[in-house]
């Protein structure tokens, strides 16, 4: 299933030891009429992907959101979405998320079965994807609306415990998140434990809000590092973020 484009770029950072730099846009957050500034903005920053997706999406703006985004760049639309319920053709791929860090049969896949149909006639690259949960000091929508607890942040063994488990299942990409507004961001010694012990490419997000944390995580390993809610507060850190990603692979 999962050997289209964007899987075999992720592929290629593993293999290579390379980084790249994602922004996460909740299309419940911004608006369709902003999407092609933040395009112009990405392009000018040479950020890699735009991940698309929110826990809700009250407003029912997804596609259009991708739309006006795609119109105005050429970059990779992914969609990280909150329900695998929530898929659309006009992005590039989709991460089909497994809640793999919880104990919720319906986030592990009771709503893939109800998806399945719809996610099978889009057309769309679809990546399987063993999502993680860490704790990053606060509760976060994903806690809330799973009933699972997160991975404590000081137990790097169990985080590539659960890692190794999906990946023997077959999932092909590992993604760790601390959550939107986490307080503390994935540490960088559960990222290094986790990436030097698996095969599949390594996503990381949630709580990274500054040029050196996405240095720090590059260095430890993350193949894809995603910033979202510090780019709400402020879009004109994308360049320094990206960059940031960019230099760590010249002094690695």
């Amino acid at each position: 299933m999962a050997k289209g484009k964007v899987y075999q770029e992720f592929c290629a950072l593993k293999a290579q030891g390379k980084s790249a730099f994602a922004v996460l846009v909740d299309p419940d957050k911004v608006a369709p009429a902003d999407m092609p500034h933040m395009a112009a903005l990405c392009e000018d920053a040479g950020v890699d992907y735009l991940f698309v997706g929110g826990s809700l999406l009250i407003d029912n703006e997804l596609e259009v959101c991708i739309q006006r985004f795609k119109a105005n760049s050429n970059i990779p639309v992914v969609l990280f979405p909150g329900s695998p319920m929530q898929v659309t053709p006009y992005a590039d791929a989709l991460l089909y998320l497994s809640l793999i860090s919880g104990r919720n049969p319906d986030l592990l896949i009771g709503q893939h079965v109800v998806s399945a149909p719809m996610v099978k006639a889009s057309g769309i690259e679809v990546i399987s994807t063993g999502y993680m949960v860490i704790d990053g000091g606060v509760p976060t929508t994903v806690s809330y609306m799973s009933h699972s607890a997160p991975i404590p942040a000081n137990k790097p063994d169990i985080a590539l415990c659960t890692a190794w488990a999906a990946e023997l299942q077959g999932k092909h990409v590992i993604y760790m998140d601390a959550g939107s507004g986490a307080r503390n961001p994935v540490s960088e010694e559960m990222i290094r434990k986790v990436s030097s012990h698996i095969s599949a490419p390594l996503i990381i997000g949630g709580g990274i809000h500054t040029p050196e944390k996405v240095y720090a995580n590059c260095q430890a390993g993350a193949n894809v590092v995603v910033v979202g809610n510090a780019i709400e507060k402020d879009p004109m850190l994308i360049r320094d973020l990206a960059q940031a990603a960019k230099q760590s692979m010249v002094e690695k």
